[in-house]
């Protein structure tokens, strides 16, 4: 089981990676199509990029979760699909009136969030996580908040996308125990591409106008960040606490703020700075916070 867990932590890490730097492609992007366009688009590519694999693994021997019939995971992958259809409508929209290095970190207000969900769960949580808690929130507020006490809207957008990022892995941990990670990446993927389509549809803004200027960034989004990335952490998360999986993948605002810097050469200035270093010691003080199971709820929900 340790190995598990350390592959596990690997796997998730990889995936802390690659969301960090797509979020200089999906700033870029969006400049070009859109948000609600770029995400229909990077979520059919993901989709897509899963049928290869699926039909590779097809003729696998299989047990466990991995054996489950795909009848069975249609309802937990559209689940699965409308919360990130949410999550990343918030993320995307949210991404244009803000930096990427300051989006990577609000968006990580999960790791947060998600040990408070696992209270609601059955688990004790202890008092040195509520410094955590109180560090976050102090990191937040000199990231996003203003001197003049505003706060942008692309912030407020990744601020409310946070909540729906902790829905998704507190149900991933559910459901990837009890599904085939491949067959439900790929529902979610679906689901989430066609509500992104009707909502662009419907909004007035589906072009492809532009599309020229973002094959790459679109690409990389679609098959590493959409296809790739989701899929790690589905896997990673059969042998992770939601809270673990939490910490590590909340790398990715350190990854998205280190791509900010480098490649758009964006500058948070020392307030900024000064609040991602207190996000980056309540990620560390979770990591050892450590939980106590008084009931056995989460598996039973």
């Amino acid at each position: 089981m340790i190995k598990k867990e350390w592959q596990a932590n690997v796997l998730l890490f990889i995936t802390s990676g690659i969301w960090g730097f797509a979020f200089i492609d999906q700033r870029v992007a969006t400049r070009y199509i859109g948000a609600l366009t770029f995400n229909s688009l990077r979520l059919s590519i993901g989709a897509l990029s899963m049928l290869p694999i699926l039909w590779f693994f097809r003729k696998r021997p299989t047990e466990g979760a991995d054996a489950v019939p795909l009848r069975n995971t249609l309802l937990p992958g559209m689940i699965l699909g409308c919360v990130l259809f949410v999550a990343a409508t918030l993320q995307q929209v949210g991404i244009n009136t803000t930096t990427a290095g300051k989006a990577g970190f609000i968006t990580d207000l999960y790791i947060v969030l998600v040990p408070i969900a696992e209270v609601l769960f059955g688990r004790k949580l202890k008092k040195s996580i509520w410094i955590c808690v109180v560090l976050a929130a102090a990191g937040l507020y000199l990231i996003s908040v203003t001197g003049q006490f505003t706060i942008s809207e692309g912030d407020f957008y990744e601020l409310i996308g946070a909540f729906f990022w902790t829905a998704h892995i507190m149900l991933i941990d559910r459901y990837s125990k009890k599904t085939n990670a491949i067959k439900l990446s790929l529902i979610q993927y679906a689901t989430a591409a066609v509500l992104s389509f009707i909502a662009a549809s419907i909004l007035g803004k589906f072009s492809l106008h532009g599309l020229s200027h973002v094959v790459l960034p679109t690409l990389f989004c679609g098959v590493l960040s959409v296809g790739i990335a989701y899929t790690l952490q589905i896997k990673g998360q059969r042998y992770s606490k939601p809270s673990h999986a939490s910490i590590i993948l909340s790398m990715e605002s350190v990854f998205a703020c280190l791509a900010g810097i480098f490649f758009l050469h964006e500058n948070m200035g020392v307030r900024g700075y000064i609040g991602c270093a207190l996000m980056i010691c309540a990620m560390i003080l979770t990591q050892f916070g450590g939980f106590h199971r008084k009931s056995s709820v989460i598996e039973s929900i």
